[in-house]
């Protein structure tokens, strides 16, 4: 439960509930304001994403400069998606948009200065043959990492816990089995968790999408 609620899925959430019989610690209808806002920014909508953090709480962003930061990168970053996707596009909205909105911050922090250069250089080389570094920029995932940021921000603010803690137990399996396979332990080449194997990729892992498709709640991250 603890991890539907942090993550963002309240259908789950309540069916879980309801089968388990037990009553959720938090409204789980309060989850959906933050499905929003990731919706928003894995779809690309970093305007909407930002104009829906401040409607919730205007000091998410204001008292924290990098994730304000990140979230203009975001959205400087699809503009140029667009420029770089249409043939003879007009770069002069991302243009204005760099100057108007991370130049002033870019100077405050040298890792702003180096992300906007970076950035910027997405409009230098062609989009099918980028450097690993400026491909990043590009990839699907950069938006998912910075909704992760967003929705740690918006529980910290709510005075929740900024990650279930399952997540902390799994990583503290990780570390006893690194710790023990160090020592010689005698232990299987993997370890499995005990999960649904009809759930598992052809990693052996259980992936979060693969669990949680179907629930309506979070939209695909647009390519």
């Amino acid at each position: 439960m603890d991890y539907l609620i942090n993550e963002g899925y309240p259908s789950a959430a309540k069916k879980f509930a309801l089968e388990a019989n037990i009553q959720p610690k938090a409204d789980v209808d309060s989850i959906q304001e933050r499905v929003e806002i990731r919706n928003a920014i894995h779809g690309g909508d970093i305007q909407s994403a930002i104009e829906k953090i401040n409607e919730l709480n205007p000091q998410i962003l204001d008292q924290s400069s990098p994730l304000h930061f990140a979230l203009l990168r975001l959205q400087l970053v699809e503009l140029i998606r667009t420029c770089t996707s249409t043939p003879n596009a007009d770069i002069t909205p991302v243009l204005t948009f760099a100057t108007t909105q991370l130049a002033p911050r870019a100077p405050t922090n040298p890792e702003f200065l180096e992300d906007l250069e970076r950035t910027m250089a997405l409009l230098i080389f062609p989009p099918d043959n980028l450097a690993p570094p400026l491909a990043a920029l590009l990839d699907p995932n950069l938006r998912k990492t910075v909704a992760n940021r967003v929705n740690e921000a918006i529980l910290s603010s709510q005075g929740a816990r900024r990650e279930a803690r399952i997540r902390n137990l799994v990583r503290l399996r990780t570390w006893a089995e690194q710790k023990a396979r160090e020592a010689k332990k005698d232990l299987p080449a993997t370890l499995d968790l005990g999960l649904d194997p009809t759930k598992e990729g052809q990693d052996g892992r259980v992936h979060e999408d693969s669990v949680m498709q179907g629930n309506g709640e979070a939209e695909p991250m647009a390519t």
